[in-house]
Formats: C-alpha cells, structure tokens, sequence
C-alpha cells in the first residue's frame, strides 16, 4: 500500500540517514519549521544548528522557515548576534570583556535587522548564506553558494554574492496566481491526489484543481 509520507518521521527515506525532515530535528525553540521541509547533508543532519550563527538568546529573533521547502548542505543563516556597530568611529565590541570597558554600550544598542523568513516550497542551494532580517518568499530558489543579503521575492531565482536575481520562474500573473492557491497550506490529501500537476509547469490545470 502507497502511504502519504509522516512529516513527524525524522528520517523519510528508509535506511538514509542524511536527509530528514527537518521539523523532528531542531531543538532550539526559536528555529520554526514547518510540515516536510527537508535538510539533507553529506556528513550529518545534526549539522543544521551548527550552521545557524550567532543565534545568542540575548537576540531574541528567529529562524522561521515555511513547509515543503528543499535546503542543500551547507547552507547557513547568520542570525543578529554577530552584528557590530557600524556608525561608530569603532566597531569593536569594547563592552563584552566587561571590567573597566563594561559601559561602553551604555545607552547604545548593536543592529538588529529582525527575524530570518522563508517562505514555503523554498530551495536553498548548496552552501547558501542567507543574512539577518532577510525574508525570501514562496518558491523562491537561492542558488549555490549564494549570499543572500536583502529580501526575496515570490518565485524568483537568485544567485552571487551579493545574490541578485536571475529570472522569474513564472509570469507576474502566473505567480500571482500561486500565492493565492497557496497549495502548500492544502490538506496533504489533496497535494498527494495531485502531486503530478505539481510536477508539472501547468499553472492553469492547477488553478482549475485549486
């Protein structure tokens, strides 16, 4: 009998242990992420939270990532903590070593550019980076080892470092048309009985489903 995978399974594929379902893994609880997202690594899943940076609980933010999305090994999300001062005459966190520099952040505060969102049906490529604050959108595709600096939109392919876009992966008004489906938030009954139209580039037999 064909079963409609468990998104609380931690490992999906039986007997490989280097790709899981992501949301069984993470232990922080200021890293969200929802139903079937997957991490795959060459050497160990349990890399995942190591390749979340300077996510100090001082910062407070998060790591919110959406259901259905792909990420490769190696990719990497750098959370506020590792931000300095930048209109300072010095960016040298002076105040940390305490003692007699301890009030050098009196009155001040370091950068926090907010939580990093991604949406659903994501993929994140092979030693990506994604930087604080950012937010990338539904469907949207962030190439190897690209350094992604500021927001992403819906269905948008990029790639570089700094990552910039390289193409849409839809028509304005075919994109338009799948935020609104938002097929990812349908019950898994539904994906399943329709998993080869979403396969498919057919934006419009989609739209008659939905």
């Amino acid at each position: 009998m064909n079963q409609i995978p468990d998104p609380n399974t931690l490992y999906p594929l039986a007997f490989h242990q280097r790709l899981c379902f992501l949301k069984n893994l993470v232990q922080n609880p200021r890293i969200i992420v929802g139903d079937y997202t997957y991490y795959d690594d060459f050497e160990d899943v349990h890399n995942f939270e190591k390749n979340v940076k300077y996510h100090f609980d001082f910062t407070g933010d998060k790591l919110i990532i959406g259901k259905f999305c792909m990420i490769a090994s190696g990719a990497q999300f750098i959370l506020n903590g590792g931000n300095h001062l930048t209109q300072a005459i010095s960016a040298y966190p002076f105040a940390i070593f305490g003692g007699a520099w301890a009030n050098a952040m009196e009155g001040k505060s370091y950068p926090n550019k907010g939580d990093i969102q991604i949406g659903n049906d994501v993929w994140i490529g092979h030693n990506a980076v994604i930087m604080p604050g950012v937010k990338v959108g539904n469907g949207a595709i962030i190439g190897s080892y690209a350094v992604v600096t500021k927001d992403v939109e819906p269905y948008t392919i990029v790639g570089g470092n700094p990552a910039c876009e390289i193409r849409k992966r839809f028509s304005a008004p075919q994109i338009e048309t799948l935020l609104e489906l938002k097929w990812w938030d349908w019950e898994i009954e539904k994906i399943t009985a329709n998993v080869e139209h979403l396969t498919s580039g057919d934006v419009d037999r989609l739209t008659l489903i939905g």
